[in-house]
């Protein structure tokens, strides 16, 4: 699709640190993130949304969402995961390209119940190229592993 940022992504048209790409899916770092880590796993297809995503697609993202959070505990520290997807506006769906969120929790992170981010007293992590960089070869690292 055209204009959809997610699609870019995936193409290659618009940088962003891949974490993963596999079979018909493909998990990012999210940008801004809510912790360390968070990471946003698409269809490689242009899918709107959840009514809109095929079975196998939505397999694959839930196998990857699970191999993440594992990784996401064993590389980044993560002692909890919340796994997130929104479809259509009424739910707070702002890219309309399906997206499931995995987001690492920590003790000290503000994200708040709910997996509720972007307002006080919500603080965004340390976000900087090579903060991107670091978080997202760890978990490149812990994907590769058998």
């Amino acid at each position: 699709m055209l204009d959809c940022p997610f699609c870019e992504i995936v193409e290659g048209r618009r940088d962003q640190e891949i974490v993963a790409s596999e079979g018909d899916s493909v998990a990012f770092l999210c940008e801004p993130p809510a912790t360390r880590g968070h990471t946003l796993i698409v269809p490689t297809r242009h899918r709107s949304d959840i009514w809109d995503v095929e079975d196998g697609e939505l397999a694959q993202i839930a196998e990857m969402a699970r191999r993440l959070a594992a990784v996401m505990r064993e590389r980044l520290g993560a002692t909890g995961i919340n796994v997130r997807q929104n479809s259509g506006a009424r739910a707070g769906q702002e890219v309309f390209h399906f997206h499931l969120h995995v987001v690492p929790r920590y003790e000290d992170d503000t994200v708040q119940p709910g997996c509720v981010w972007g307002a006080p007293p919500w603080q965004p992590p340390p976000n900087g190229p090579e903060e991107r960089r670091r978080v997202a070869d760890a978990l490149r690292e812990g994907l590769a592993r058998p």
